[in-house]
């Protein structure tokens, strides 16, 4: 089952320093997710001023309980740059999965 995941950032003075702090370990983990076929799609949500307040993912998790257990481990959860999280389900079109 495909998931779109909506995290968006804390807003006070030292959230993007928390997000760069956190990255590394979240790209690390997103690759590893790729590999598994488990991670589809990302981007990073931007303000006005092109600075970035949160992120978007689509996943691929058999289950929502799987997908929480990852959500456990992801870094910017532990991080705590993810302040606010969004979970809904989606259906990628075969045409976007090649």
């Amino acid at each position: 089952m495909q998931f779109i995941v909506t995290g968006y950032d804390g807003t006070d003075e030292a959230a993007l320093e928390r997000r760069l702090a956190a990255r590394d370990e979240h790209v690390k983990l997103m690759d590893s997710m790729k590999k598994e076929k488990r991670f589809l799609y990302a981007a990073a949500i931007l303000d006005d001023n092109e600075k970035m307040i949160g992120s978007i993912l689509i996943v691929d998790f058999p289950t929502r309980e799987e997908l929480d257990e990852w959500l456990k481990i992801e870094p910017y959860i532990k991080g705590n740059v993810w302040k606010e999280i969004e979970v809904k389900p989606c259906k990628v079109p075969p045409l976007f999965l090649s």
